[in-house]
């Protein structure tokens, strides 16, 4: 890709969109476009980057987005995302959402010319009892599971998209599929986000909780969101004037409880009583993580390869190295420091089993990821705290 190319990054106020355009930006690429949905990205981007304010599920406005800034490349990074609460709950906008966003994007770019596009997907398009690690050829070739099936089949038609595109008109659009992925950016919502970065937030709660941090506690539910909750039957709002009793109401909704009641707490003693995290699931599934900028890294390279040994419809992005859920837990209770107890409730659903990606397409290209998983967890908690400051 020439430097001076304009690209556009969709979902560039994302996880992953973010990444890519500090990438990009870090490589000299400086005709940069995105896109933003509801609100201007709040995110340290460089001046170079353009955001345009666009609802990517609405076919009209992204074509008109196109003809008129007329990108030559596209990476296809936006996507309605969750963890296994969002996913079973709002499960007709996943599937809707999703769809209508890599089919209008994918669209557009053949309609008017651009040069190449990558597809993000993600590694829940396998089915749920796939052979592990789990190679491309493995798609479609089994159940999918139930808990995030809706999200899924969105991203399987993308994929199929793009290699209908590209047989039909001759198109030069690559899909990939890229592990679970943290890093600056995250979603922190302690009810739509993915296991990792719930795992930080709930955990710093936990350790506010333990040092009787009540301002802290509600300085972070103002800055990262859950401020409404129902329980008991009631419609309960967190503000800065809310009361500890009303502040526990809010950390016992999300798992989160003094381990000897809640007097000595209520008044200022947590600091002298143990807190209980309580985490969904067994704790038993096992789980790979990508940092988001080794994620940024490896699309850039292939977005620049042309390599006859990248075939197939897409290529695995991860590390090729997994991790029980209990045992991240312990990761993320050591970077936070966090001193007391999780407990794990096996009535709530694990998900798959495992999720381990075949890396060894990626491999032969010549690419492989440089953050280890607590320097990238270290990386991702400084984020958090450095906007938890901010506010």
């Amino acid at each position: 890709m020439d430097r001076r190319a304009k690209i556009f990054i969709a979902g560039g106020t994302g996880l992953v969109g973010s990444a890519i355009i500090r990438r990009l930006s870090d490589k000299g690429f400086t005709n940069l476009v995105s896109n933003y949905h509801s609100r201007p990205p709040i995110t340290h981007h460089p001046s170079s980057i353009i955001h345009h304010p666009l609802d990517l599920t609405r076919q009209a406005d992204v074509e008109a987005f196109f003809e008129k800034e007329k990108p030559e490349y596209v990476f296809l990074a936006a996507a309605k995302v969750g963890g296994i609460r969002a996913n079973s709950t709002y499960t007709a906008e996943f599937i809707y959402q999703n769809l209508m966003i890599a089919a209008n994007v994918i669209h557009a770019s053949y309609k008017y010319g651009v040069k190449k596009l990558l597809n993000l997907g993600s590694s829940c398009i396998y089915p749920r009892n796939a052979p592990q690690p789990m190679k491309e050829e493995y798609l479609l070739t089994g159940e999918l599971e139930p808990t995030n099936e809706p999200y899924a089949v969105a991203k399987i038609a993308a994929i199929k998209l793009c290699r209908y595109y590209n047989h039909q008109y001759g198109t030069d659009f690559i899909s990939v599929m890229p592990t679970n992925l943290y890093g600056p950016g995250d979603n922190f919502d302690l009810e739509n986000s993915h296991v990792l970065p719930a795992l930080i937030r709930k955990m710093h709660l936990a350790k506010l909780l333990e040092k009787g941090s009540f301002d802290l506690i509600k300085k972070d539910f103002l800055t990262f969101g859950n401020t409404r909750i129902s329980a008991d039957g009631d419609e309960l709002y967190l503000t800065e004037r809310s009361d500890p009793p009303t502040v526990l109401k809010f950390l016992k909704f999300f798992g989160i409880t003094p381990s000897s009641g809640t007097t000595n707490v209520a008044q200022g003693g947590a600091g002298r009583t143990p807190v209980i995290l309580t985490l969904w699931g067994t704790g038993t599934p096992h789980r790979e993580f990508l940092y988001v900028d080794d994620l940024a890294e490896a699309v850039i390279f292939l977005m620049e390869k042309n390599d006859a040994r990248f075939e197939g419809e897409f290529i695995n992005i991860g590390t090729g190295m997994d991790l029980p859920i209990a045992r991240l837990a312990d990761l993320v209770r050591d970077v936070v420091g966090f001193k007391g107890k999780a407990e794990y409730d096996a009535s709530m659903p694990d998900g798959m089993m495992k999720k381990r990606l075949d890396i060894a397409r990626l491999s032969l290209l010549g690419w492989r990821s440089s953050t280890e998983l607590k320097d990238g967890i270290e990386l991702t908690y400084k984020w958090y705290l450095d906007m938890t400051e901010c506010v």
